[in-house]
């Protein structure tokens, strides 16, 4: 068996835009500024891409439930597919997290039906508009995605 080393350390941000200048503050700030977006916290998850190998980084909406984060993997608009990072953590589920000023590796995984049922309204009560990509998903889920800090319960 080969052993794959992960760059961590130099993902590859998103494209020109909003979540690009986020991260880039958020990372020019070491986390103290950007982790508070238009009201709600936010981390900077960084996945494995599955196709390539490469790290990449993306800015999300998050709850949490003691140690475990909690982020929702809805689309760019409602009824859009789910998002690349989605399918690199179903694919990879080790990731980093970058919650304010703290990094740290985790586990991604899907939530169950019940783990959905009991934090999908704390998600939603974040961010409202994850019920309308519900409702476009309809009659399926948008996933929500469990992320288990390393060495934690």
């Amino acid at each position: 068996m080969q052993t794959v080393t992960i760059d961590w350390d130099h993902p590859t941000d998103p494209g020109p835009g909003r979540a690009l200048e986020h991260v880039r503050v958020y990372v020019g700030s070491g986390g103290l500024d950007g982790h508070l977006w238009h009201g709600v916290p936010t981390l900077l998850l960084t996945t494995v891409d599955r196709d390539r190998g490469r790290t990449e980084r993306t800015p999300l909406i998050y709850a949490r439930d003691g140690g475990r984060h909690l982020v929702v993997a809805a689309g760019p608009v409602p009824g859009a597919p789910a998002p690349r990072w989605y399918a690199h953590l179903t694919a990879h589920p080790e990731v980093r997290l970058q919650v304010g000023a703290l990094s740290f590796q985790a586990l991604a995984r899907t939530a169950d039906r019940q783990e959905r049922e009991t934090y999908w309204e704390a998600l939603t009560a974040l961010w409202p508009a994850y019920e309308d990509h519900q409702a476009a998903a309809a009659p399926g889920e948008v996933p929500l995605v469990i992320l288990d800090r390393f060495g934690h319960p």
